[in-house]
Parts: C-alpha cells; structure tokens; sequence
C-alpha cells in the first residue's frame, strides 16, 4: 500500500500524492482564525452588530480547503519547475553516455547542487527512484509510480514517452533534451501570462477592496449618514451588497485563473 504523506515538514521520508494537500492542525488553526478574524471585521463594518459579525466569522472554518487547494497548486507548480531541470541534468548524463540507471543517479547529485534542501521534491523523488531500481525494481515502474502521484500533465507525458522509447529502442537521449524544451518553453509562456495579469490582479484586489474601505470610513465618519443602512431593513440592502461584492471576487479571481 502506498505511503501518503501528511506533512512535508513532518514526514521527510514519506511518498508524496501531489494530487492532495494533507494540512496539519496548526495551518488549519492558523487559516481558519486568520479567514475568522477578516469576516469578522466585515461583519462589523457592514452590520455594527456583534451576533452578526460572529456569524459572518463562523464561516471562517471553511476557509482551510480553500487553503489546501492553493497550497497543492503551488506544491505541484514548484514540482514542475524541479523537473524541468532534473530533464536537463538527466539529458546530459545521458549524452555523456552513461545508462539509463546511472544518469538517474547521477541526476541527483547535480540537483542537490541546484536544491542544497535535501527535502526538495524532486531530489527526494529521484533519491526514492534511484532506491527502488537499487532493490531490483525496473526505472520504468518507479518513473509510473512517481507519475501517478505528481499528477502531472507533463511528468505523465515524459513518462509514457520514455517507456515506449526505452522499450522499442528510441533515442533516449533526444527524447530527453526534447521533452525538457517543451515543458521549459510551456513555463516560459505561463510565467509571460503571469506577468501580463499581475498588474490587473493587483486592481482586481483594490476594486474589491474599495467597496469595504469606503464603507467603514463613512460609517465611522459620519454614522448619522449610514444609521440607515444598520436598520433592519438596511441589513437586507448590506446583505445583498456583500453577496454581489463576494460574487464579483470570485469571478475576476477566476478570469485572472489562466492555465496554459
């Protein structure tokens, strides 16, 4: 049975599913108080009500998976960067003309040189590799296994192509060097994206937190002003506002979401 990891930090020695983030209790106290504490801020700001404030911050509690998705997107996306140079170093060992075994061994010794952290992903995947054909395991099984756990378009797609090479007798070699130019090129091209949507991420957060700005400033400057929007009836009109600001949030958010 597959070892899953539950936290990097903790478990150094586990197997990874990148498909998943397993929290610990302290990241999902800290996320969940941190989430808490802002909704209860709003809640104030647009109810003046502390029942209302506290129920607003108990929603705080479903801010930890939201959370754990983007701390697994990043993990992933730190993943993917690793073994586009893992490719190159495993490139030139093999070019070098070393086997397939002994570039893979070799590649670990140029990645540390690379990532000094001996738990980095990809110098922890390629040490675990190396261990299982070690023991007797073929490359081809390790290199699947570590496949299905990175989840990974592009680990998936090497992967598959390095088996059908290896099995029929293709050039390891420029299969290698091409499949590394290929994941470098796609990064370069979300990197350029990332670069052109900053400057709207940036506005994006300023609109949506201008609305709340605007907000508590009237009311703490001029209350008599704003003392009808904390009537009853008011909570309904703020109500119905913080929805629609919510919603405007959540759809730029995912506009600015461009996956390549």
């Amino acid at each position: 049975m597959r070892a899953k990891q539950r936290n990097d930090s903790h478990t150094p020695n586990a197997l990874i599913d990148y498909s998943t983030y397993a929290m610990s209790a302290k990241e999902i106290a800290v996320s969940a108080l941190i989430a808490a504490a802002v909704l209860y801020a709003i809640g104030i700001v647009f109810y003046m009500n502390q029942f209302a404030a506290l129920a607003l911050a108990l929603l705080g509690a479903a801010y930890p998976k939201v959370r754990k998705a983007e701390l697994r997107d990043k993990r992933k996306a730190e993943l993917c960067m690793q073994f586009k140079q893992a490719l190159y170093a495993l490139s030139a060992s093999l070019a070098a003309g070393k086997s397939v075994e002994n570039g893979f061994r070799d590649c670990v010794d140029d990645l540390k040189l690379l990532y000094p952290d001996p738990n980095t992903y990809i110098v922890r995947e390629f040490e675990i590799m190396n261990r299982r054909v070690e023991n007797g395991d073929p490359i081809e099984l390790a290199l699947v296994d570590f496949a299905g756990r990175a989840d990974l378009e592009d680990v998936h797609s090497f992967v598959d192509v390095f088996i059908t090479c290896k099995r029929t007798g293709g050039d390891l070699v420029e299969v290698i060097r091409r499949t590394s130019n290929m994941i470098s090129e796609k990064l370069e091209i979300q990197q350029d994206i990332s670069v052109m949507i900053a400057q709207k991420k940036l506005e994006s957060k300023i609109l949506t937190m201008a609305p709340f700005t605007i907000v508590f400033l009237l009311a703490v400057s001029s209350p008599d002003y704003m003392a009808p929007l904390y009537s009853p009836s008011g909570a309904l009109i703020m109500t119905v506002a913080l929805l629609l600001l919510v919603g405007c949030h959540f759809i730029a958010k995912r506009i600015m979401n461009v996956k390549v």
